[in-house]
């Protein structure tokens, strides 16, 4: 009986023994891939970050260069309403002395020029940016022509290329604020319609 008794006992000891084993290896492996997750996520986020900074770089040089195009996917009104909008139609774009504006809704409406909307070229002038200790980009101009006379600001937090441009035209109050990213001109996709 003694024997009995030390046999079940061993069996129960080498049995615990196991199932603390097991347990211990599923969570090694468990703590193994978290840390390997950990390390994709901090090698991605690095990877964005060195990406951003390589675009905020080029959209600062753009603007520099006074050769950019702010690709807007979203438009916003003066009275708070927003509208999310294709970046290839939705920009403000600037190519020397020379700056168009132009907006297009998805609307049975062709609108004055073609795609829904309204396309403005004009002189721009005036031109004055402001780069911040923490990076931040603050730029205006002005932009005079048939269609459009209106002040142009720029802001572009430090870090990436998102930026926000708000367009106050001098002979009314229809304020107009387009959101997107700024890239150099040679590298935008865009689709420019009938101007006036």
């Amino acid at each position: 009986m003694k024997k009995f008794i030390a046999l079940v006992a061993l069996v129960l000891v080498s049995a615990s023994t196991m199932m603390y084993a097991q347990e211990s290896n599923a969570a090694a492996r468990r703590a193994e891939r978290k840390a390997q997750r950990d390390a994709e996520r901090a090698k991605l986020r690095a990877e964005e970050e060195v990406q951003d900074m390589a675009a905020y770089q080029q959209a600062v040089q753009a603007l520099k260069n006074k050769q950019f195009v702010l690709e807007a996917n979203q438009v916003v009104f003066r009275n708070g309403m927003s509208a999310f909008v294709t970046s290839n139609t939705n920009f403000v774009l600037m190519n020397g002395n020379r700056a168009t504006v132009q907006t297009a809704f998805n609307t049975p409406y062709p609108g004055p020029n073609g795609i829904g909307g309204v396309t403005v070229d004009g002189n721009s002038s005036d031109m004055k940016m402001n780069i911040d200790k923490k990076g931040n980009v603050n730029c205006s101009f002005n932009v005079q022509g048939i269609g459009i006379s209106a002040q142009v600001f720029i802001n572009m937090s430090s870090g990436n290329n998102t930026a926000s441009v708000s367009i106050s035209p001098n002979f009314s109050n229809n304020n107009l604020t387009l959101n997107g990213n700024i890239i150099p001109l040679d590298q935008s996709n865009i689709f420019k319609g009938r101007s006036w």
